[in-house]
């Protein structure tokens, strides 16, 4: 069988596995996002490493954006306007390409994860479902009739604008693109600028999380009206909070208001709105399927 590299580049962290699914993960790392130059050099020495025990087939990489995912641009492979200090203009995929002569599958973080969970976790049998992650940032990825959601460029469904009452919450947002967008209100780095301390610190019964689980079912609604997607998965850190899922859901309902039809939202929506299958492996496990596809191509 052959072996995949998979790579999900976060703002945060790098992981780095190699393996073909779930159940074969021979081999895995984590490590800080610092400097390009750096993160790219320990990513390629992993997997020159792994690669004398066992070759590669191909290497898939999910990243953090925006990226140009169009293989017919000459700026195919690269990081393009991120807010990430330093990473803006960066080749993430020449590097590696160069580095194996290999196959290298190339989409986003939420995309890669979004596949990950089609092919092994919680969208298994589904054609339409989105992906989301809130944590550092926002991301949103899927697929629309078995076809990861790609178009002009690649969704950026963290930079929805959703509706805010700036006289009940006059809290200006942390986006330094647009300030109050889904990403700029409801983040990781949001919740602490607002509330002065990390969300993992604040106790359940604290405000902050009805105001969070407020804001995150906006954007889920949007989802749900624009997209009628199947099924939507709500990952990353802030989503470790208990009772915020719950919350969602509870707060999703009562804003579609009945108007929604459908009996996965109005009698199921614990079956509807989940979390990840495969928790804190979806984006590297999808990077894996991406690599799988590249070797196929």
């Amino acid at each position: 069988m052959s072996l995949f590299g998979g790579i999900e580049a976060g703002g945060t962290k790098f992981v780095c596995a190699v393996g073909t699914g779930p159940t074969d993960l021979r081999a895995r790392m984590e490590l800080p996002t610092t400097s390009p130059e750096e993160t790219i050099g320990r990513v390629v020495k992993f997997f020159q490493n792994q690669a004398k025990h066992e070759p590669l087939a191909a290497v898939g990489i999910g990243s953090f954006g925006p990226i140009e995912v169009h293989s017919s641009s000459p700026h195919f492979g690269y990081i393009t306007s991120t807010p990430k200090a330093g990473w803006r203009d960066v080749d993430l995929v020449g590097p590696v390409r160069r580095a194996f002569n290999l196959p290298v599958g190339f989409d986003t973080d939420v995309n890669a994860a979004a596949l990950g969970e089609h092919q092994w976790g919680a969208a298994r049998g589904l054609d339409t479902f989105v992906y989301i992650t809130v944590g550092t940032g926002i991301g949103g990825g899927g697929m629309v009739e078995g076809n990861l959601i790609h178009g002009l460029l690649h969704p950026e469904m963290g930079h929805l604008r959703i509706a805010h009452d700036t006289q009940a919450d006059p809290f200006a947002g942390v986006c330094p693109f647009h300030g109050d967008c889904w990403e700029g209100l409801a983040t990781g780095p949001s919740l602490e600028a607002r509330w002065g301390t990390k969300g993992q610190a604040l106790p359940p019964d604290h405000p902050a999380w009805k105001l969070e689980a407020h804001y995150l079912a906006l954007g889920v609604t949007s989802l749900v009206c624009a997209l009628s997607p199947q099924r939507i998965i709500l990952g990353g850190g802030v989503m470790k909070q208990a009772s915020l899922m719950s919350l969602v859901r509870r707060e999703t309902q009562e804003l579609l208001n009945g108007y929604i039809q459908a009996a996965e939202i109005t009698e199921h929506i614990e079956q509807y709105i989940v979390a990840p299958e495969l928790g804190d492996n979806a984006g590297v496990l999808g990077a894996i399927a991406l690599a799988s596809a590249a070797a196929h191509s």
